[in-house]
């Protein structure tokens, strides 16, 4: 990104959710350890061209820990030999308020179930997603370098797109067309043909280039990708990933609702995608939290069937299993069981020949799940069926997290935009504005208008 082709902002997003509670465990060993290494060590690579082409660099590898990781990339600097304005942004992290939360009447309810939610101290992590103010704030300060904790994936793009074009908290078009091109290029190669059911038509799959967006004044923008790299920017790339983790069209955000369903894509030129009439509304009042916990210890095993008798094997399997298991089904917190088809009528092979016998068991007590559930599939193997033989899975039993997704007003959450080793700033995260009318988008087309179709499979869409 930074060798191949001009960009004023390097962008990267590190944070899936699964992300935070992996963090939160190694923190727990390493206290100072609750952010992404591999953002640190790529910054070694690049920061000497990011200087001397004075490219930003804006990132939540931050991840639990901000600040540490700030720390690093200035060791890094300081290592060689360069000396970046380097800022960091907290505030997210809300898991030491917890008490004061509750007792201020944040009940922390499942955002999507309404489901109370229980032993709220067993939680090891509770991030909010925070907007892009805060970094620009970071970027009005001079900072050539700005590292967050959980910010949503668009912001990192959003944020110095506001900055640049120096827009107001409630040009809501522009952030909406930004929050777009963000959520295009979040998922890196996603957008240039990772992911897409027509991989098939794609030339330079091996390696995909990543994308870039040129976002303009009024929010509209191209994506494309650097010249003589691998993938495609097309309308079919480009859409497929607009789809990707979209629920209602009205796209809720920190900063601004984007209207996915107002949007237009035209294909430009050669890897080049143009997204416009992108319309903005007021954001809600109230920001998303991610909060994980550990929910106990899970071990996962499969049998081979093979042959004839599926049914039979199956059957006999798992009455043998719990015969030689010293717990119950029903001292477990969790038992699945299920028998995947994935053998053939008239098998050329014995891979088309097996069906598999899979049990999956969870438990709060690690001794319950790990070394029992091994020793007693491996009692079944001179014992019961013909053919048999395990695939995967082990002795020792594996932690499993628990995700829990909730909403908290946003006036409660403000961001904390740190110079390092200088000045501390606020930025409010409540955003107003008066309500937008937009004109919904035309009538749906009839499928009567499609002609003649036919039944196919959903991935040729």
């Amino acid at each position: 990104m930074v060798n191949d082709g001009p960009i004023d902002v390097l962008t990267g997003d590190w944070l899936a959710e699964l992300t935070m509670l992996i963090l939160a465990r190694t923190q727990a060993k390493r206290p100072n350890g609750g952010y992404a290494r591999s953002f640190v060590t790529q910054m070694e690579h690049v920061m000497a061209t990011c200087m001397e082409k004075n490219i930003k660099v804006i990132s939540n590898a931050g991840g639990l820990d901000p600040a540490s990781c700030a720390e690093a990339v200035a060791e890094v600097a300081e290592k060689v030999g360069l000396s970046p304005s380097i800022a960091y942004i907290e505030g997210d992290n809300i898991l030491s308020r917890i008490p004061e939360l509750t007792d201020s009447g944040i009940d922390f309810k499942h955002m999507d179930t309404g489901e109370a939610i229980a032993e709220i101290d067993s939680y090891i992590s509770a991030n909010v997603y925070l907007g892009c103010w805060g970094i620009v704030e970071a970027l009005n300060k001079g900072a050539d370098i700005v590292i967050t904790g959980r910010v949503t994936d668009a912001a990192v793009v959003c944020g110095p797109a506001a900055w640049h074009h120096k827009w107001t908290k409630d040009n809501w078009d522009a952030l909406a067309g930004a929050v777009v091109a963000g959520h295009v290029i979040e998922c890196g190669t996603q957008a240039t043909g990772g992911n897409y059911s027509f991989f098939t038509e794609v030339d330079g799959m091996s390696r995909t280039g990543f994308p870039w967006a040129d976002i303009n004044d009024d929010g509209s923008s191209v994506i494309g990708k650097h010249e003589g790299t691998g993938g495609e920017v097309s309308i079919g790339t480009v859409t497929s990933q607009l789809l990707y983790e979209i629920g209602s069209p009205s796209y809720l955000g920190p900063d601004v609702t984007a209207r996915f369903d107002t949007l237009e894509l035209k294909q430009i030129s050669t890897d080049r995608v143009l997204i416009e009439n992108v319309k903005g509304e007021p954001p809600p009042e109230t920001l998303k939290i991610s909060m994980n916990k550990l929910g106990g210890y899970r071990t996962d095993m499969s049998i081979a069937l093979t042959g004839l008798d599926i049914k039979e094997k199956a059957k006999l399997v798992e009455e043998a299993f719990w015969k030689a298991c010293p717990h119950e089904p029903e001292d477990f917190e969790s038992v699945k069981t299920k028998v995947v088809r994935t053998d053939k009528e008239d098998p050329q092979t014995n891979e088309e020949a097996v069906a598999l016998w899979r049990i999956t068991v969870k438990d709060p007590d690690e001794r319950k799940v790990g070394r029992a559930i091994f020793n007693s599939v491996n009692e079944l193997g001179l014992a019961t069926i013909p053919g048999m033989f395990g695939i995967g899975g082990g002795g020792n039993a594996r932690p499993f997290g628990i995700h829990w997704p909730a909403l908290i007003p946003s006036d409660l959450v403000p961001q904390h935009v740190i110079i390092l080793d200088g000045e501390r700033t606020i930025v409010e995260s409540r955003i107003l504005g008066d309500p937008v009318t937009i004109e919904p988008p035309g009538d749906k087309v009839s499928i009567d208008d499609f002609g003649k179709t036919v039944k196919a499979p959903l991935g040729l869409l």
